[in-house]
């Protein structure tokens, strides 16, 4: 059972329900301490002056608001405290809207809501009147010491208050360069769109969250299990790769033909399908080697008296440098060589 981090109450025009408030989410994520290799020690954090890079006493260190760069207003704990928002231990539901006006990017954090003592029957009948007129309450809520905007929303048999995130804080769509929502407009035919439909409706399923798992969560903690067996002197065997070589994203040669390919289950390759319509193969390979520059055959000959002069070291730097017209020097790099010798 979650422990209880709040309790206080709903309170809409004269009802009252006492509540407790519970965590919804639990973090299973991997992390990772850092250590001292040498001791395996943990690694603490100093407060230090960037400036200096001195370590600061705790008594000379306060909490400052930068309001230009560089330049700072100081705050004093009461002042803070004195502008956080008087808590309640109430959820004060200010208006009720249609569920679907509230979007995905304004939640939060979700907790769950239980009744307290002699508060099951409001409880219920909350509840109740929320899944029927298919709304949910917005209210206010301090939680922490911070002031919250918050959803009441009915789950299954209960109630969830998922904190939502203010106006200002969820930015704008606008600014971004995106298609226009005219199918005209980016060249999609009805054609296009109905086999784009299909494919969707092909692929839709209910919801299973127990489908999904964080798969590096998963390969770590059985990383770590292998070597917790393995002990710490243990000679430690190498993580198996992955089976298979990864895939390869496809060139998207035509998207109505894609979309038959999805539909259709076929798995052919972009090279096969850029083969059949006629396309050139894309060149995957280096480039030609080039021509050898006017003037080469001279800086050969030269090379080739120096190795003469210089010995083997001459040879060996005139030969770590081929051309593609290598073959017709060779005499000319016996003769260095047996200069040299």
């Amino acid at each position: 059972m979650a422990q209880i981090i709040w309790r206080g109450a709903i309170s809409f025009g004269l009802v009252h329900i006492p509540v407790r408030l519970y965590p919804a989410i639990s973090h299973q994520r991997v992390s990772f301490g850092l250590l001292d290799k040498r001791s395996m020690d943990p690694i603490g954090y100093n407060k230090v002056n960037k400036r200096t890079g001195k370590e600061v006493d705790k008594s000379n260190i306060v909490r400052g608001f930068e309001y230009e760069k560089d330049q700072y207003v100081v705050l004093s704990d009461e002042e803070i405290k004195a502008a956080n928002p008087e808590s309640t231990q109430t959820i004060d539901i200010v208006t009720f809207v249609d569920a679907p006006e509230i979007s995905f990017l304004y939640l939060d954090t979700p907790y769950f809501l239980a009744p307290d003592r002699g508060g099951d029957k409001v409880y219920a009948l909350l509840r109740d009147a929320l899944k029927k007129s298919g709304r949910i309450g917005i209210a206010n809520v301090v939680l922490h010491s911070k002031q919250h905007l918050a959803s009441l929303i009915p789950v299954g048999a209960g109630l969830a208050l998922n904190t939502l995130r203010w106006a200002d804080e969820v930015r704008d769509i606008e600014p971004l360069k995106l298609p226009s929502q005219s199918a005209s407009k980016n060249g999609i035919s009805d054609r296009e769109l109905k086999m784009a439909t299909q494919l969707i409706d092909d692929m839709t399923e209910p919801w299973d969250p127990e489908r999904y798992h964080d798969t590096f969560n998963d390969e770590i903690r059985k990383l770590v299990q292998r070597k917790v067996k393995l002990g710490k002197t243990g000679t430690l065997r190498a993580v198996e790769e992955a089976s298979g070589e990864p895939k390869k994203s496809a060139d998207i040669l035509d998207l109505t033909e894609m979309l038959k390919r999805s539909l259709s289950g076929k798995t052919k390759s972009a090279k096969a399908e850029s083969t059949e319509s006629g396309e050139a193969p894309t060149r995957t390979g280096g480039a030609k080697a080039k021509p050898a520059a006017k003037g080469t055959k001279g800086r050969t000959k030269a090379s080739a008296s120096g190795s003469a002069k210089g010995g083997a070291s001459g040879s060996t730097s005139s030969a770590a440098k081929p051309s593609a017209r290598s073959s017709t020097r060779a005499p000319a790099k016996k003769r260095a060589a047996h200069a040299g010798s």
